[in-house]
């Protein structure tokens, strides 16, 4: 880990970014799932990579927010995330995280999600990949966790995603927003940098994200509320630092995307069942 020159997400001076990231390339046979356990102590940033394995990331605690290819995706406490092996990601942890690293062989796995997903993890996934962090199972024990793992990991209907749009004309306004949420440079403005109309800028990202600008940004935004909040800031700290305008306004967009207030969504995680210390 190096301090930071460059890479999505960088907030604080003190983020450390990885620029290659080590972890297993293969499990060794009959067995089909390697996992492994990190803690963030400090707010981490990894650059684009992708593994030769299938990849389950359990957040335990804190929050993590993945880049893909065509859309942000952030998992709050006591979800997952599944990853096809050689997807290209990178993304940003928040500092006190605890993670559970899943990698399944994709011969030995039947299970082969075609795209990146959330994963609810429940309390029988939650003891299944805790168990199979141990490394004096017998083989016999390991294959019927394993066995288990195949039959109850589903992806989630449920997850917090942000279609990004692949159009050229606006990937600068894509990747500067994505980078700094808290940007509050107006659609005329943005237009203007980039050369084109703010009728052209407000028609791209309507075509290729289904939203409005103001809704999209609106929604990156909440994106890094959750970091926020899961990293210990007030309701007022997060409205505060995001841009908007009084706290009550920050509420609304946050219950309008999450469909509940903030509050009512730190108390749910801090009460999760799956978090671990």
């Amino acid at each position: 880990m190096t301090t930071p020159s460059r890479g999505a997400w960088a907030r604080e001076p003190h983020t450390f970014i990885v620029d290659e990231v080590d972890s297993p390339t293969s499990v060794e046979p009959p067995f089909s799932i390697a996992v492994e356990r990190a803690f963030i102590p400090v707010p981490l940033e990894f650059e684009p990579h992708s593994h030769r394995l299938h990849e389950l990331v359990w957040v335990c605690n804190g929050t993590m927010t993945v880049k893909l290819p065509d859309r942000v995706v952030t998992i709050p406490e006591g979800q997952g995330l599944w990853i096809p092996a050689h997807t290209v990601h990178s993304g940003r942890v928040t500092a006190g995280a605890s993670l559970i690293d899943a990698l399944f062989e994709p011969a030995r796995s039947p299970l082969d999600f075609a795209e990146p997903a959330a994963v609810h993890i429940t309390p029988l996934v939650a003891s299944l990949l805790t168990h199979l962090e141990q490394a004096d199972l017998s083989p016999d024990e390991r294959q019927r966790a394993e066995a288990v793992v195949f039959d109850v990991v589903e992806p989630s209907p449920h997850q917090l995603s942000l279609r990004l749009p692949g159009e050229g004309h606006i990937t600068v306004i894509v990747e500067a927003l994505v980078q700094d949420p808290t940007n509050t440079q107006s659609l005329a403005e943005w237009a203007e940098q980039v050369g084109i109309s703010d009728r052209t800028v407000a028609r791209l990202f309507r075509k290729h994200t289904g939203l409005s600008f103001l809704q999209w940004r609106q929604v990156l935004r909440i994106h890094h509320a959750v970091a926020l909040l899961s990293e210990g800031f007030s309701v007022n700290e997060t409205s505060e630092r995001l841009g908007f305008s009084q706290p009550s306004t920050f509420i609304a967009s946050f219950k309008r995307v999450l469909g509940t207030t903030p509050g009512s969504y730190t108390s749910t995680v801090s009460d999760s069942p799956h978090s671990m210390s």
